[in-house]
């Protein structure tokens, strides 16, 4: 796998910006909200939208917030504590807890897969090993899909690993990951897939092939 963009890291924090609104609405689409486009736009522009459940509403502030964090903070180094960062603002006020490791077991719906409790030093060492990976994109991609599986969060892990996998990206400028409407189907059965499996070969290959954005010279 080879990184499809080369870009500065000026470049790369205009295109985020330049996306923040479709990202925004992009990983809530994930989580499974139903707010639209024009909805969350609105949302961000502080203007009240009927209709809009309060849940959805939170949701969409929250990744604001988590976004414009990421931004801020592009050149920080990317460790467990950033990621707990990044969730506390994701999950705030959703989950039993939020910006720290899930205590108790879950399950993943529409899986059969069972999940441990995360311990911290395990999680430590598995993100030295994928920090470690040379190549930038499968870097990212490859931490995105470990926390999603993981679950190392008692809520928001999809969005926070998505947007831990988008902090990886931009602050080496090679582009942004999302997920956009005419994906998202097949992204959520790969998946599944993926979490019934451990096998990520497909789903790596759809997130490069179809999710990895740029900016085009």
């Amino acid at each position: 796998m080879q990184d499809k963009y080369e870009l500065t890291l000026e470049e790369n924090i205009f295109l985020a910006k330049k996306m923040l609104v479709n990202n925004i609405y992009s990983n809530a689409r994930i989580e499974g909200s139903n707010v639209t486009f024009p909805e969350t736009e609105t949302i961000l522009n502080g203007v009240n939208v009927p209709n809009v459940k309060l849940d959805d509403i939170q949701c969409i502030l929250n990744l604001r917030d988590a976004w414009k964090y990421v931004i801020a903070t592009i050149e920080e180094e990317f460790d467990l504590n950033y990621i707990c960062k990044i969730n506390e603002l994701v999950a705030r006020n959703e989950s039993l807890q939020w910006g720290s490791l899930r205590t108790g077991k879950v399950l993943i719906s529409g899986t059969d897969y069972v999940l441990d409790i995360p311990k911290e030093e395990k999680i430590k060492t598995k993100l030295n090993e994928l920090l470690e990976i040379e190549n930038v994109t499968t870097r990212a991609i490859k931490y995105m899909l470990y926390g999603m599986r993981n679950q190392l969060f008692w809520d928001g892990n999809k969005r926070t690993s998505m947007i831990g996998a988008n902090k990886i990206l931009i602050q080496n400028g090679k582009g942004i990951l999302m997920v956009q409407d005419k994906h998202l189907k097949e992204f959520s059965q790969l998946l599944t897939q993926y979490y019934d499996t451990n096998k990520s070969e497909k789903i790596e290959e759809f997130l490069y092939n179809h999710c990895i954005l740029g900016i085009d010279k």
